[in-house]
């Protein structure tokens, strides 16, 4: 195998990422609070999530919510890339 583009690679976990995040917004929005707490209980297993889910989330907190999913699941995707391509030059050798 060769080996892996690590700004292509980032990039396509961030997009992931950001894709759930706004999976997550549209869930909220459709269900209302108590089908979100329904949804996201029966997701996590059984984990309450009543006392922690907020619906009144201001615009500006949902945009920083979206562009640091996206740049954390970048750093994710490209460290993922960086590692595997240093144990396949590794391998070679």
């Amino acid at each position: 195998m060769g080996t892996i583009n690590i700004k292509r690679f980032g990039f396509a976990w961030g997009a992931t990422a950001t894709l759930l995040y706004l999976g997550c917004v549209f869930v909220m929005a459709v269900l209302g609070k108590e089908g979100s707490i329904d949804f996201f209980n029966r997701l996590l297993h059984g984990i309450d999530v009543a006392s922690i889910i907020r619906m009144n989330m201001p615009l500006s907190e949902m945009f920083m919510g979206l562009a640091e999913t996206f740049i954390l699941g970048w750093l994710i995707g490209a460290t993922i890339a960086s590692l595997y391509n240093l144990t396949l030059r590794s391998s070679k050798s």
